[in-house]
C-alpha cells in the first residue's frame, strides 16, 4: 500500500481543494498518470499519481479542503476484493462516503450476492443570505470562489459546466460577461423651498478607491487578511527568523541600456507585443555573474551549503496589491535578453490572471524584486527561503555624472541611474563576495554590448 498525500504547490501554500479524482476506487492507475486535481488560491493543478497499482481508497472526496502532507488516497499494487477497499468514496459522489462494510464481510463471503444497498439521498442544498456562500464552497475551488466574490456575482444565477455540477472559471467568466450593468440611481428630487441644500459630492480626481474608508476620526475597518497575505506573512517572518541577512547596494550607470532601449523600442513593442524595460536586461546581467559566483545560487542545508549548477530565477510580481507571488523562469542561464524578456512578461501577465501552474511557482535559485517602476530610492528585500541572496532592482533617473573622456579627462553628463540592492544570507558567505558579485553585474550591465544581445 503507498500512500497519496496532498502535495505543497508552492512554497506558502499549505492547503489545497481536491476539484476533481480522475480515478474511482478499484481503477488501475500508472505511474505519472494523472489522478486528480487540486486548487489553492495561486494554481489549479493536475497531481500523478507517484506509484502504479490500483487506486484502493479515497479519503477526501472532490470538494474538501485538506492540508498539505494529508493523506488523501492508498494505492495497492493489486486489485481490492471485488472492486472496492471499502470505506473510499467515488470520484464523482459529491463528496458522500460510501456505506461502510459489516465487519462479516471483512472475512467471510455471503452465500447469496447481496442487493446493492440504496444510494443515500442527496443532500438538500444549503443556503445563505449574499451569494449561497455555503453552496459555493461546496461546488467551486477557492480560486474560482474569489472570482465570483471579486465580479460581485451569485453562485446560485451562474451555469456550472464543472463535473458533478461544479463552478469553474470559464462559468464565472461567462457570468460576469453577461451580467447587466447596474441600474442607474434615481435622480434625487429637487429640494424644497426653504430646505436644506445637501453637500455638493467632492469632484473627480482621477484615482479610485477599492473600497470606500471612513472619513478620518469616524472609526476602524476592519479588513481579514486574504490567504496569500496570510501566507506571505508567515513566509517572511520565517525569513527573518532564519537568516542573519546583511545588505550591500551599488549604484550603476544605466545608460549604454537606456540607449539601446530608446533605439529599439518601438521596434520592440510591435515584434513581441509588450514594452521593453529594464528588468530583463538587469537579469540577463545577475544570471551570468551568478556563474561567476556559485554561492550566492544557493541555499542552505543543515550545516550545509547547497550550490545550485542551474539558474531557476524566481520574479516577484504583486498582484494588485493584494499580494505577492514570485514565479519562476526555469533554465534563466540558458536564455538571452529576449528570451528572459518573453519569460517575464508571460509569467507577470499569468501570475495576475490567476494562471499560473504548480511548475511556475515552484524552484527557485535566486529571485528579483522589481520596486523600479514606482520610482522607489532604495528597496530591502526579504530573503525568499530557502535562497541565500535577493536582489531588488529600484528606479532609473536622469542625473548628472562625471564620465572620463577617451583622453582622460572628465565632463559631467546627464545618464540614467539607478540603485540595485543584495539583501545575502551571512551564513552562506561573507560581505566581500556580495560586493565582489555586485561589482560584476555593475560592469556587465554598463560595458556589455546590449545592442548585439538584442
Amino acid at each position: 500500500m503507498t500512500e497519496v498525500t496532498m502535495p505543497q504547490l508552492g512554497e506558502s501554500v499549505t492547503e489545497g481543494t481536491i476539484t476533481k479524482w480522475f480515478k474511482g476506487v478499484g481503477d488501475a492507475i500508472a505511474e505519472d498518470e494523472v489522478l486528480f486535481e487540486v486548487s489553492t488560491d495561486k494554481v489549479d493543478s493536475e497531481v500523478p499519481s507517484p506509484v502504479g497499482g490500483f487506486l484502493a481508497e479515497i479519503r477526501a472526496p472532490e470538494g474538501e479542503t485538506v492540508e498539505v502532507g494529508a493523506v488523501i488516497a492508498v494505492v495497492s499494487a493489486e486489485a481490492p476484493a471485488g472492486g472496492d477497499a471499502g470505506g473510499g468514496v467515488s470520484p464523482d459522489g459529491a463528496g458522500e462516503e460510501a456505506p461502510p462494510t459489516p465487519p462479516a464481510a471483512a472475512t467471510a463471503a455471503s452465500p447469496e450476492p447481496s442487493a446493492p444497498p440504496a444510494a443515500p439521498p442527496a443532500p438538500a442544498p444549503t443556503t445563505e443570505a449574499n451569494g449561497d456562500r455555503a453552496g459555493t464552497a461546496r461546488l467551486a475551488s477557492p480560486l474560482v470562489r474569489r472570482l465570483i466574490t471579486e465580479r460581485g456575482l451569485n453562485a446560485d444565477t451562474i451555469d456550472a459546466t464543472g463535473p458533478g455540477g461544479r463552478i469553474t472559471r470559464a462559468d464565472v467568466e461567462r457570468a460576469a460577461a453577461s451580467a447587466p450593468a447596474a441600474p442607474a440611481a434615481p435622480a434625487a428630487p429637487a429640494p424644497r423651498r426653504g430646505a436644506a441644500t445637501p453637500a455638493a459630492s467632492p469632484p473627480a480626481t482621477g484615482r479610485t478607491r477599492a473600497k470606500p474608508r471612513p472619513r478620518s476620526g469616524v472609526g476602524d475597518t476592519v479588513e481579514p487578511l486574504n490567504n496569500i497575505r496570510r501566507r506571505t506573512a508567515e513566509h517572511m517572518l520565517a525569513s527573518v527568523a532564519t537568516s542573519p541577512r546583511a545588505i550591500t547596494v551599488v549604484e550603476v550607470d544605466f545608460e549604454g541600456v537606456e540607449r539601446v532601449r530608446a533605439a529599439n523600442r518601438q521596434a520592440f513593442a510591435d515584434t513581441e507585443g509588450f514594452s521593453l524595460t529594464y528588468l530583463p536586461f538587469v537579469a540577463r546581467a545577475v544570471v551570468d555573474a551568478l556563474a561567476d559566483f556559485p554561492h550566492i545560487n544557493a541555499s542552505v542545508g543543515d550545516g550545509e551549503l547547497v550550490v545550485h549548477n542551474y539558474v531557476d530565477l524566481g520574479i516577484a510580481v504583486d498582484l494588485d496589491f493584494e499580494g505577492l507571488l514570485a514565479p519562476v523562469i526555469h533554465g534563466a542561464d540558458d536564455m538571452r535578453l529576449r528570451a528572459i524578456a518573453r519569460s517575464v512578461h508571460d509569467l507577470a501577465a499569468r501570475a495576475r490572471s490567476r494562471d499560473l501552474t504548480a511548475d511556475d511557482i515552484t524552484g527557485g535559485t535566486f529571485t528579483i524584486s522589481n520596486s523600479g517602476s514606482f520610482g522607489t530610492h532604495m528597496v530591502v528585500p526579504i530573503i525568499n527561503q530557502p535562497q541565500v541572496a535577493i536582489l531588488s532592482t529600484d528606479g532609473v533617473r536622469r542625473r548628472p555624472v562625471v564620465v572620463a573622456g577617451p583622453d582622460g579627462t572628465e565632463a559631467i553628463a546627464i545618464h540614467s541611474v539607478g540603485l540595485l540592492t543584495l539583501a545575502w544570507d551571512h551564513r552562506a558567505f561573507d560581505g566581500a563576495y556580495a560586493a565582489a558579485f555586485m561589482d560584476e553585474v555593475r560592469h556587465i550591465i554598463e560595458t556589455r554590448d546590449w545592442e548585439a544581445e538584442l
